[in-house]
């Protein structure tokens, strides 16, 4: 548990820092950066993986895929589902969309509770119940300010769940399973950047953009790897609920690059906010009572 727990908060850091990188390449639009952050991550996720004892997952998922043909289409739409929530990210940094996508990514841990609950049977704390309805109201507050939610919301939002979903149910929920979406990628991630500002040499690109897409590239691997790792681990509602901790950050960024939340918004971050603190507070409480429990 608290190893999941430490890589889906390293994930979740390295995904607020990808996210401020990319806004340091506006030569570059969504699509190369994609493409960028693809080829340079996987090799590395690659490696990581035959070091470390992973890569036996990439045998098994193959095996499976031999003797049952019809999972590789499963896996087809996972990659689809994947490369879109990417595209979308780097998408948005560069867009001025960061307060949407963020939003999105407030709405999707309370519908991974919802769906830990109702279709895995997993039980609630009481704090994670009152985390739960306090960031409920903060989203049905939005709702009624708003008037609804932004595409790039709804994408975040649904698109994740149904990629979770899926991979659980294939049972590719492992850094093999991330492996095999990012192989089916390669080829578009190969076309995003064919045509893209570095091998078109636009006198735009000078050398410290090499750098930035470089360490672009490595952090997005690390980041991915703690992601996925944290998935396996933790269970779905705790994965879920600690998913907070990203879209915090990343709207911290966006405030940063200079977007701003409405006033009558400002209620539904607080909420947010407040979810997140009891969040913190059970995983105290937790703690205090594992110590009192071992001695």
């Amino acid at each position: 548990m608290y190893k999941g727990i430490s890589l889906s908060l390293t994930a979740s850091v390295l995904f607020a820092v990808q996210y401020y990188l990319a806004s340091l390449l506006p030569t570059m639009d969504g699509y190369e950066l994609f493409g960028w952050r693809s080829l340079i991550a996987f090799p590395l996720m690659t490696v990581f993986m035959l070091f470390n004892g992973e890569w036996r997952a990439v045998s098994e998922i193959a095996q499976r895929i031999v003797a049952k043909p019809g999972l590789l289409l499963g896996i087809i739409i996972s990659s689809g589902l994947m490369a879109l929530q990417q595209w979308l990210f780097i998408w948005a940094s560069l867009n001025g969309r960061g307060i949407n996508v963020s939003l999105g990514y407030f709405l999707l841990p309370l519908l991974m509770v919802l769906v830990g609950r109702v279709i895995y049977k997993e039980r609630l704390s009481a704090l994670k119940i009152v985390a739960t309805l306090v960031a409920a109201a903060g989203v049905i507050h939005q709702v009624y300010e708003v008037g609804g939610f932004s595409w790039e919301a709804l994408t975040v939002a649904i698109g994740f769940i149904c990629y979770f979903v899926l991979r659980r149910w294939m049972q590719t929920a492992t850094l093999g399973g991330f492996w095999f979406d990012m192989v089916i990628t390669m080829p578009f991630a190969l076309w995003c950047v064919w045509g893209g500002a570095v091998f078109g040499h636009s006198p735009e690109v000078s050398d410290s953009v090499y750098w930035v897409i470089a360490i672009f590239g490595v952090n997005s691997a690390a980041a991915f790897m703690s992601y996925i790792s944290a998935s396996k681990l933790l269970p779905f509602t705790v994965f879920g609920l600690l998913g907070y901790v990203e879209p915090v950050l990343l709207l911290l960024i966006a405030l940063v690059l200079g977007e701003t939340i409405h006033a009558n918004e400002r209620l539904t971050y607080l909420a947010i906010w407040g979810a997140v603190m009891l969040l913190v507070l059970e995983g105290v409480v937790r703690v205090i009572r594992s110590r009192s429990y071992h001695t």
